[in-house]
């Protein structure tokens, strides 16, 4: 399985581009572990420690997803190819063996892709930073229990969806509601809720006491085993297909998008009707909501949880759910392979601006109403007109800059390390102008809010050029291999 990951990964952006990946996390490792005197010194070292088991634990919940793909890995072929998951129908192994070995190869493949080679990186400036070795193994240890921890109840939850959506709902109901209760009264600790911080805690950099520690990493461990034993015992024996009748929709869903004209038209409104048929509208509106949940906890844990001093206002807020929301792009890629469309005039720019507009669809109300509660939360409605321009302009160019580098198979070819560097660039630097310039607008409103404006500008000008730019970069690709 650890091969069938790597192959269908590296089939697309290459060998030698897929394995630079983990050398940019290296990279990058290997900077911030230089750069960490300085940033401690408006975050605690505490603090960050904390936020990176956040991170983390985030980050499992979204790699164990895979059991919501479970109907999907057995229906979805590659031509002659299809997913070792679904050999049990052929071979004398159970579904609860292979979704086992899925869960032991994507814990596998992330680890070794991302914590490892960030782990070197901290170790290498040893020589230059004094660190201790012994606390940055320790870190690895600790991050590594709550990734697993998050990848193990995401996959005991995904497995719970397969077999009931009241069950699946009744747990991740009780997690939200759990975290939610610590963002509102601070019970239960985000030490009980992930015991791996806990053990951060009482281990060096921070503490000394073995005993605490050593029972806060039992917990782990045992909250780890136990919810993948049950997601391995919740797995069907035979997880069933079926084939289902809908009645005609897309002539409602023509007359429904009035704006659009012509083929682009007929375009839109057969991807609608695909994604009501398929039920992916749901898994989306997670994937989206979740991280948009998280990234308002993260910002009030900050300001009141952490009392750090950032200047965190409406229109900072703004700017990262515009950045946040490309999430559900790559969703509208996996609903089914877009070879068919090989047998329909129909050209691979043609069908990637389609989804471009899909995306805005179905991101830009759901972003407006977090923008609107932060800002009502946070008391500053008078920078919502503000807030509003900025989460729009952001989605749009977040839309075309990534429809631009990756195409129909945005997950693959991020994993491109030369996708992912331009990627990187052409994200981070319109996001840490408008951190800046926002965090300018208590003290310079004037200058703060011409820089703002200047930046917008600019992002709408690079999104018309990539828009445009569609299609020339993928005028000669195949659907197989957009």
């Amino acid at each position: 399985m650890l091969r069938e990951e790597f192959r269908s990964h590296a089939a697309y952006s290459g060998k030698e581009r897929f394995l630079t990946f983990p050398v940019f996390v290296f990279f990058l490792s290997t900077i911030v572990g230089l750069t960490l005197e300085r940033i401690s010194e408006t975050v605690t070292l505490e603090e960050l420690a904390t936020f990176a088991h956040l991170s983390a634990f985030i980050y499992g919940l979204s790699v164990g997803a895979f059991g919501l793909m479970g109907r999907q890995y057995l229906e979805r072929r590659y031509g002659r190819n299809n997913y070792l998951v679904t050999l049990p129908y052929l071979l004398p192994f159970s579904f609860r063996s292979a979704f086992l070995g899925i869960f032991l190869r994507d814990a596998l493949f992330y680890v070794v892709l991302l914590l490892v080679p960030a782990t070197i990186g901290l170790v290498v400036v040893i020589p230059v930073m004094g660190f201790s070795l012994v606390s940055i193994l320790l870190f690895f240890v600790a991050v590594l229990a709550t990734f697993m921890m998050g990848l193990s109840l995401s996959f005991f939850a995904s497995v719970l969806y397969i077999r009931s959506s009241l069950l699946f709902l009744g747990l991740t109901g009780a997690v939200a509601g759990a975290f939610l209760m610590h963002l509102i009264t601070g019970v239960p600790s985000l030490a009980t809720l992930i015991p791996p911080l806990e053990f951060q805690m009482n281990v060096r950099p921070f503490g000394g006491d073995a005993s605490a520690a050593l029972a806060s990493i039992a917990l782990a461990i045992a909250a780890i085993v136990a919810m993948t034993c049950a997601a391995c015992a919740a797995v069907s024996v035979h997880i069933e297909t079926s084939s289902q009748m809908h009645p005609v929709r897309l002539p409602s869903y023509i007359a429904r998008v009035p704006i659009i004209k012509g083929l682009s038209l007929v375009l839109v409104s057969k991807e609608l009707v695909d994604l009501r048929r398929s039920g992916t509208v749901a898994k989306m509106f997670f994937s989206l909501v979740l991280p948009l949940l998280f990234l308002s906890f993260a910002a009030w844990f900050i300001n009141n949880g952490l009392a750090i001093p950032v200047g965190f206002n409406t229109v900072f807020y703004a700017a990262m759910v515009g950045f946040v929301g490309i999430l559900m792009y790559s969703w509208l890629n996996n609903i089914d392979l877009s070879e068919y469309y090989s047998l329909i005039p129909v050209t691979v720019p043609q069908l990637i601006r389609v989804r471009v507009i899909i995306f805005l669809m179905l991101t830009l109300g759901i972003s407006a109403f977090f923008v609107v509660g932060i800002s009502i939360i946070n008391g500053d409605t008078d920078l919502l007109w503000l807030a509003l321009i900025v989460m729009f302009v952001t989605s749009l160019y977040m839309a075309a800059l990534t429809a631009y580098l990756t195409g129909l198979k945005t997950n693959t070819f991020l994993f491109d390390t030369s996708v992912l560097a331009k990627f990187s660039v052409m994200s981070f630097l319109p996001d840490v102008c408008l951190t800046i310039l926002s965090f300018s607008l208590l003290s310079d409103w004037l200058a703060a809010l011409v820089g703002i404006l200047i930046v917008l500008f600019v992002m709408l000008l690079t999104t018309m050029i990539l828009y445009r730019g569609i299609e020339t970069k993928w005028s000669g690709f195949s659907f197989a291999a957009a």
